[in-house]
């Protein structure tokens, strides 16, 4: 059950409309790196909790549900962006609407779909997708995922904050900056409560590694920990921290393939059946495939 209040998260002040950052802004809303993203990936994650994680499922309610209020918060600086328009906007809309639009630099469909307000599409105007949400049930998998969502919004927000010099629009930006910092620490912090790298490493860390040790050459080759060259010459080590030394899950090391060689043979697929007409030459005597279906259904009506 949610609960909602009329008030927003933080104030939302916007000193000179510009219908053009306001669809800049929708990036932030619809896109993929965007509020809608990071609200629907922390509240799926949350509900696929089982009862042994209820203080995880309730740190993602709560930060799932935080994020409703900066999809809010966003919708708001849109709405304001377009709302006031300039003058010569204003003008120009009184004789078309839809040419005022264009000059204005918005989405036509904000003002045709959505009465000058925001939509859940990125600035292109695509519409929001639910690929962009990570909820894969494995805790520790999902908190890496998380830390890019954020990092990726954060970015967002940077360059979003560097593109205005409305200083009520600057204000907000700096208030969606700092949660976003908070965030990814936060999930990071998680990461470090299940036992750290070591402990949640490899992910899944629940199927153990003596599995993938039973390939012919995984254990020969070290391909847990190997790192492969697929340059057509061999080439050398370059002695990077992923080449040599312990790995980051404290268990193995790191080797360095100098050239890696197929381990299997040319691939053999059947030839497919007539019914796909994928065959490159005619097939004498080959019944058309799709004639031959529907031939199969007119008997199976008969």
């Amino acid at each position: 059950m949610f609960y909602h209040d009329n008030k927003l998260q933080y104030e939302v002040k916007v000193d000179k409309p510009n219908p053009l950052f306001a669809k800049a802004l929708q990036q932030a809303i619809g896109g993929q790196e965007g509020e809608m993203r990071v609200c629907l990936q922390y509240l799926f994650q949350a509900w696929n909790q089982p009862p042994s994680q209820s203080k995880y499922r309730d740190m993602l309610l709560n930060t799932g549900t935080e994020e409703i209020s900066h999809i809010e918060i966003l919708c708001t600086a849109v709405a304001l962006n377009l709302e006031g328009a300039p003058t010569q906007v204003q003008d120009e809309a009184a004789e078309n609407p839809m040419v005022a639009a264009i000059l204005g630099g918005m989405q036509p469909r904000q003002f045709l779909s959505a009465g000058l307000g925001a939509m859940p599409v990125d600035a292109n105007g695509g519409p929001f997708t639910g690929n962009y949400i990570v909820a894969s049930g494995n805790l520790a998998g999902d908190m890496y995922a998380n830390v890019m969502a954020e990092s990726t919004g954060r970015t967002l927000a940077a360059r979003l904050y560097h593109m205005t010099d409305d200083a009520g629009m600057k204000d907000m930006l700096r208030f969606l900056l700092a949660r976003d910092t908070m965030h990814q620490n936060q999930w990071l912090a998680v990461i470090e409560e299940l036992g750290g790298v070591e402990n949640v490493h490899p992910i899944p860390a629940s199927i153990p590694m003596s599995e993938e040790q039973k390939g012919p050459h995984v254990e020969e080759m070290n391909l847990s920990y190997a790192f492969m060259s697929t340059h057509i010459e061999p080439q050398d080590d370059p002695g990077a921290r992923y080449t040599s030394g312990r790995s980051i899950d404290g268990k193995g090391e790191f080797s360095f393939i100098p050239k890696m060689e197929p381990l299997g043979g040319e691939p053999q697929l059947p030839e497919p059946p007539p019914s796909t007409f994928d065959a490159a030459t005619p097939q004498d005597g080959a019944k058309s495939g799709a004639a031959g279906l529907v031939q199969k259904a007119k008997d199976a009506l008969s």
